[in-house]
């Protein structure tokens, strides 16, 4: 075979009489792309097999096998059951807290219609990556990063998405480490009732960060993607529970005397108005995420000729962002009819909740609501962690060329596990910067699976798809913009309280 040749051979069976038609038996297609002396580059064969009937066939794939031996592609045997509950762990968190905030901002008309734009829009991204992951016949993209090099070049894709896509992995895990820290802090009070005797025998935060690092990294020694789904399934239902209660519980405990619902005091200059309004916007937009995931989750689907991946996948993005949607706008309007103008910025509904009814709570239903957040934190962090531990298994077999044995795989988990928990010791105050970081990487979800369609796909120019995807990666792009302005003239006016290493 000459490198570079790619061709397709019909074979068939001899003739037996002068009348007969040679009957077709099989027809394969090979291809090489780059040099067959480059151990990096792995042929890419597709065989059809038949069986006497073109309308029966299977195609057998071999793309790069060395995927086979990384976290996230090591398993290809999921399901719908398993994208889903791998969306609910990744797409509800924290960030959902704070939607009353936004509201408390933008009142309940501009609140609730910025709250479905976002929604949509982020919806109908997902649904862009989903079809993009086998867009090019004989590819599959299960990491985001590949698609985005594949649609912008190598230089550029990496360029555009190395930072947002890391950052959304191991940033969140730090984000993680510091907010179930908390959490625990919080639960050992309330569990404990308070009062000197427990301040004096609680840990210090670092501690609380070591004690959350130690047992997610624990759990993080399960070997791949797919293996996590029973974790996966817990932070789903945990996730979904404790949103549900956090609204629950206020509204039939009724709303404290003193509720306003009037817009905020947005300040006198137009620069404070501008910084406020679009606060409350990135709040809205930065509650989707798990777009970085997307891909990843779908890679641990099946495909073959009859079925492409999409399928399954799409129909597990439908079931989790209805789930998503149920927890997310009853957050959002209950929380803000419960407390109006009183949501603190600083742990939303959850910190409003303890403040505002804790007293008059009973300590178990406390307890509860604060431990079920804690296990939602522990099973996050599994699934963000994933591409993290996804691409310190690929430098390490693109350079021994072998499979990853476990003691290595467990010493790359440990070493992450480390440094998130430094980072997090040494920048405690890093959800202050939440809103400046996010407008960075916001592109990530509302900007490039639309960029990456028109370079991709091709649609017709001019027509309504390419239109559509233009319009909506130009505006994202402009709202990253304006959130980054508006984030750092909050820190410059607000000032920031950099606490380092005094979690």
């Amino acid at each position: 075979m000459e490198v570079g040749f790619a061709e397709e051979f019909s074979l068939h069976e001899p003739s037996r009489g002068p009348g007969d038609q040679p009957h077709p038996l099989q027809i394969i297609r090979i291809e090489s792309s780059g040099s067959m002396k480059d151990s990096t580059v792995t042929p890419y064969v597709e065989g059809i097999s038949n069986d006497g009937n073109f309308g029966n066939t299977q195609v057998i794939k071999h793309l790069f096998p060395q995927e086979a031996w990384l976290p996230i592609t090591e398993s290809r045997n999921g399901n719908v059951f398993s994208a889903v509950v791998h969306l609910l762990s990744s797409g509800i968190g924290l960030q959902a807290l704070l939607l009353p905030v936004a509201f408390a901002t933008l009142g309940w008309s501009w609140g609730i219609i910025s709250l479905s734009l976002a929604f949509a829009w982020q919806l109908y991204t997902i649904w862009l990556l989903v079809q993009l992951a086998e867009s090019v016949p004989g590819a599959r993209y299960s990491r985001y990063l590949l698609l985005a090099i594949s649609a912008f070049g190598p230089k550029l894709g990496k360029l555009f998405a190395i930072f947002p896509v890391m950052y959304l992995s191991g940033g969140s895990c730090v984000m993680l480490i510091i907010t179930a820290g908390g959490n625990m802090e919080t639960l050992y009070k309330i569990m404990c009732g308070g009062g000197d005797r427990c301040e004096a025998n609680s840990l210090s935060g670092a501690m609380w960060f070591l004690v959350f690092t130690c047992m997610a990294i624990l759990v993080a020694q399960l070997p791949n993607l797919n293996s996590i789904t029973k974790i996966s399934v817990i932070g789903a239902v945990t996730a979904v529970v404790y949103c549900t209660l956090i609204w629950v519980l206020p509204i039939t405990k009724g709303r404290p005397s003193g509720v306003s619902y009037s817009p905020a005091e947005m300040g006198k200059s137009d620069m404070a108005k501008f910084g406020n309004i679009f606060n409350a916007i990135g709040i809205i937009v930065l509650a989707f995420r798990g777009h970085n995931l997307v891909l990843e989750i779908q890679g641990t689907l099946p495909s073959n000729q009859k079925q492409k991946s999409s399928e399954p996948m799409w129909r597990g993005v439908t079931i989790s962002y209805l789930i998503i949607a149920m927890c997310l706008f009853p957050l959002a309007i209950a929380g803000f009819w419960a407390y109006g103008n009183k949501v603190p910025i600083n742990g939303g509904l959850l910190t409003a909740f303890l403040q505002v009814h804790g007293p008059k709570t009973p300590k178990y239903v406390m307890g509860i609501i604060y431990l079920l957040a804690l296990i939602n934190n522990l099973t996050s962090f599994q699934i963000y962690a994933m591409p993290v531990f996804d691409n310190l298994e690929f430098r390490y077999i693109m350079k021994k060329k072998k499979r990853c044995p476990w003691w290595v795989r467990s010493g790359l988990r440990l070493f992450f596990g480390g440094l998130t928990f430094l980072i997090a010791v040494a920048f405690p105050f890093l959800g202050s910067l939440a809103a400046l970081i996010g407008g960075i990487t916001l592109p990530l979800t509302y900007v490039y699976p639309c960029f990456m369609y028109i370079s991709i796909k091709k649609p017709r120019p001019n027509g309504t798809m390419w239109w559509l995807n233009f319009g909506l990666g130009c505006l994202g792009s402009i709202l990253s913009v304006m959130l980054v302005v508006a984030a750092l003239w909050n820190l410059a006016t607000k000032h920031l309280n950099a606490n380092f290493f005094r979690p």
